[in-house]
């Protein structure tokens, strides 16, 4: 399995970086209402989250800093949801302005760096900058998916998908333990219950899932003791920041 650490996680923050860029390069102005993959957002509001969240962690990097912490968005959750719907109907240019300066500075942030640095406290669940920074690569690679213009979870990487398969650990509920079997890669295992299920599929297909959206390829199986089963329901996205309802996020 791939590490991601502070020597690697830049370089892997300025492609999803790159990737939201690209894709907001191919918008036009129609397609800033039309619906995305998250339930009840357009893409105006998918493209709002993406400014707020790197709004908020370059906010959280600033902070630390200091030796100081603050919460993750100004005005709390409640800041958050508010900032999200007056944004969402913004124009394409105004969408372009905002994401593109937020991004280029949390991800700018995360570059300016020192080895220390990383080790440093933040609001953000409680954890280390390093935190917010996978938080980030996380937030920009899963939201350019949900954007819902053809760069859905098929195209995520290696590293990204063995990164989720430990941190959405979390959702695999008590009495499950799930035994991933990624095609071609080597079985990963994750939760501690008595109950074995084996989730046979692509590599991205099982990320996917796990991070709570729709296979791509279509190569999803489930089997409990040899037998073809259900895919379980899994548990909440791991708590930290809510995700706004109806919605498989965060």
């Amino acid at each position: 399995m791939t590490q991601i650490t502070p020597e690697t996680l830049p370089a892997e923050l300025h492609k999803a970086a790159g990737t939201v860029t690209r894709l907001l390069a191919t918008m036009d102005e129609s397609s800033i209402a039309e619906a995305s993959k998250l339930p009840g957002w357009t893409r105006g509001h998918v493209l709002a989250h993406i400014s707020g969240i790197a709004k908020a962690m370059a906010r959280q990097l600033e902070y630390a800093r200091r030796g100081e912490k603050i919460e993750l968005y100004d005005g709390g959750m409640e800041g958050r949801t508010k900032a999200i719907d007056l944004a969402a109907g913004h124009s394409l240019a105004e969408h372009t302005v905002s994401v593109t300066a937020a991004v280029d500075s949390a991800v700018g942030a995360f570059d300016a760096l020192d080895p220390d640095g990383w080790q440093a406290r933040i609001t953000y669940r409680d954890g280390t900058v390093l935190d917010g920074g996978l938080a980030l690569w996380r937030e920009l690679t899963i939201h350019a998916s949900d954007l819902g213009l053809g760069y859905g979870p098929e195209t995520w990487s290696r590293p990204f998908c063995e990164h989720l398969f430990g941190f959405l650990a979390a959702r695999v509920p008590e009495q499950y333990k799930f035994v991933l079997q990624p095609t071609g890669l080597p079985p990963q295992t994750i939760g501690n219950g008595g109950t074995s299920i084996a989730i046979t599929g692509m590599l991205t297909d099982i990320a996917a899932w796990l991070a709570g959206r729709e296979p791509s390829l279509g190569s999803l199986r489930a089997t409990a003791a040899a037998d073809g089963v259900d895919l379980p329901e899994l548990l909440p996205w791991p708590a930290g920041v809510p995700a706004q309802p109806q919605t498989p996020a965060r």
